[in-house]
């Protein structure tokens, strides 16, 4: 993790999530003048486990409560619904669309490999940068704050509150049973494809008591008939009933309507970096380990449990200069 540096300037608010609020920071270096952007959250003392808290910044909020600073790679286009605000009704183009979703599936392929359901897979969840190499744009998975391990039931699942993530882009067995699967995420993925060609949320206008009663019955958002066969195809893979039917990620980049970005073989390998992932459990036993993975998942995460506070924190990629 970059060392903070001592300069740094205030720009603007960026949003506040369940455990604290980020700000858009610059910092610069008095030696050589040169500074960079970094979007950093303030986390409450009571959120961090002490292993943790010990390597990051203190500072104070204005009540004079204690804050530890995160710093976190700036995404300067935004969330993907934000994004897709840049466009006429919300649509975007194929090559986009067919692009972000390879992303996604590649950034679940780590989350997926290490033994976690995202279990909020949304647009507001992803945020997009533009390429430092070329033009266009990357997407990664942040807000890992709904995360579990496989098999886990979230403690606040009740059969007349069956939402483990955002309602709209939930599936089917996630409503009946709670119980986080990898399969959970790729019903997800499905519901952004969707939204990403049509510009309208999965399920728009349908009440939530409504929407779980579909689910329960088996019922998927409806694919539009002007959608490629492809993609068509593709989202019925996502919103099969029976969740085996959906493969894994990794199966379905394979999918013929997701064909190989130019170059993405020897990208993928060359941009792996280490996420760090760190279990603290109440008994202070700490468990530490590094696993080379790709780089489509950013940010910091706290599962809100009494058991188990998981993280996982990745190396900043080299900011770009100002």
């Amino acid at each position: 993790m970059q060392i903070i540096q001592s300069k740094e300037e205030f720009v603007r608010f960026l949003g506040e999530g369940s455990f604290g609020c980020v700000n858009l920071v610059r910092y610069s270096n008095p030696n050589d003048g040169s500074s960079y952007l970094s979007a950093v959250k303030n986390l409450p003392k009571k959120t961090m486990p002490i292993s943790k808290a010990n390597s990051l910044e203190e500072s104070f909020s204005r009540s004079g409560k204690k804050l530890y600073k995160l710093q976190l790679e700036f995404a300067s286009e935004g969330s993907l619904s934000a994004f897709m605000d840049n466009y006429t009704d919300r649509k975007l183009p194929e090559p986009l669309i067919k692009d972000f979703t390879w992303m996604i599936l590649e950034g679940l392929v780590s989350v997926h490999g290490h033994g976690y359901a995202h279990c909020d897979i949304k647009p507001d969840n992803l945020l997009v940068f533009p390429c430092s190499s070329s033009e266009g744009y990357e997407i990664k998975i942040s807000d890992f704050g709904s995360a579990l391990e496989v098999g886990d039931v979230p403690k606040f699942w009740e059969t007349n509150m069956p939402w483990m993530g955002t309602p709209f882009y939930m599936s089917l067995e996630s409503v009946r049973d709670g119980v986080a699967e990898m399969s959970v995420d790729l019903w997800s993925v499905g519901c952004l494809v969707l939204e990403m060609y049509t510009g309208v949320i999965p399920w728009e206008g349908v009440n939530l008591h409504l929407l779980a009663t579909l689910l329960c019955c088996g019922e998927a958002p409806e694919i539009p008939e002007s959608l490629p066969s492809d993609a068509k195809d593709f989202n019925q893979t996502c919103f099969s009933r029976e969740p085996e039917e959906r493969g894994s990620a990794t199966e379905l980049m394979s999918h013929p309507f997701l064909s190989r970005p130019q170059g993405e073989e020897n990208r993928g390998r060359e941009n792996k970096k280490l996420v760090f992932v760190e279990v603290a459990q109440v008994e202070n036993q700490t468990k530490k380990f590094q696993q080379e993975t790709n780089d489509r998942c950013c940010c910091c995460f706290r599962q809100e449990a009494s058991e188990v506070d998981v993280f996982f924190l990745q190396r900043p990629h080299s900011l770009r200069e100002l």
